[in-house]
């Protein structure tokens, strides 16, 4: 192969040096380029230092909002926030409950009592605790804290789903007579409250729960707005005559007031809480949407 002439030579080695000018250049302008800091990061969710969620039965959302027979519950809906599209997953009450708090049923199809302790799935109680914050739950009727029966009175191991699960401390399962109504800051990071029989709208009517709730919850509901804290309501299934939509109103600090609409369920409910204190996600809720249009964060 002839070798080049000197002139070619000359000329490769001027545009051979171009290039790793440009090089430089450009590799210096990467290096001396400071990565942008992000500021006022929107957040999705608060971070509450205290929610507590109600657990109502058997009633859909046409009974509940814009009821006459309901007329606090509705308030907090006015003041707050309220979700149009949401639904529970399946009927009867008992895998409403298990979907809620370990997003599945864990093979519960009926409303039988369940063997208490005999479950391991990942749960919400169990993960808030592995997250280094504190459940609990205040069941009205319960003949005593930790107690695990199937049923006394008014009270329905049916709807209290904790009990189930062998990672979950049953000493977390309170009576509601436990509930710190003098100090709200004693509360866990969140909390289930279950009504009785008749408070929760099973045996007795709307009105019954509403007064129920006014009654026993007004003070928290007031406090929670100025204590970074939340109420949350919801509902385990219709009454069967309808497509299982059920009411979900939240009130306290940082909710948006106005209704929220959106397809969620209890999964989503789930995955929600999950998300709001960087918990794992149990069952179904890993694919869930949160609920998010009823915050308002604000800024980091």
């Amino acid at each position: 192969m002839k070798p080049p002439s000197p002139r070619l030579r000359t000329a490769l080695a001027a545009t051979l040096g171009a290039l790793g000018l440009l090089v430089t250049a450009t590799t210096a302008q990467a290096h001396n380029t400071p990565t942008p800091t992000p500021s006022h990061r929107p957040r999705a969710l608060p971070a509450y230092d205290h929610v507590v969620i109600v657990v109502f039965e058997n009633k859909q959302y046409g009974e509940i909002i814009g009821s006459s027979k309901a007329p606090y519950i509705n308030q907090l809906a006015q003041g707050g926030a309220s979700l149009t599209g949401m639904k529970a997953l399946t009927h009867p009450s008992q895998p409403n409950y298990f979907n809620l708090f370990s997003g599945a049923t864990q093979g519960i199809t009926g409303d039988g009592c369940y063997t208490a302790q005999s479950m391991n799935a990942p749960n919400l109680g169990q993960e808030l605790i592995a997250a280094g914050k504190t459940f609990g739950s205040y069941n009205e009727g319960l003949p005593s804290a930790g107690s695990t029966v199937c049923s006394s009175g008014k009270y329905a191991q049916k709807h209290n789903p904790w009990f189930a699960f062998g990672n979950v401390p049953v000493a977390t399962g309170k009576t509601f007579a436990q509930f710190p109504k003098d100090d709200f800051g004693a509360l866990p990071t969140l909390s289930f409250v279950i009504p009785d029989l008749c408070n929760d709208m099973h045996d007795c009517g709307v009105a019954s729960g509403d007064t129920w709730i006014k009654n026993n919850l007004d003070s928290y509901a007031r406090w929670a707005k100025d204590h970074n804290s939340l109420l949350m309501l919801t509902w385990d299934e219709d009454n069967y005559l309808g497509s299982n939509q059920i009411a979900s109103v939240f009130s306290g600090a940082h909710v948006k007031k106005g209704d929220v609409a959106g397809a969620y369920n209890h999964y989503s409910l789930l995955r929600t809480f999950e998300d709001m204190y960087g918990t794992g996600h149990a069952g179904n809720a890993a694919t869930a949407t949160p609920v998010t249009g009823v915050f308002d964060t604000g800024v980091r």
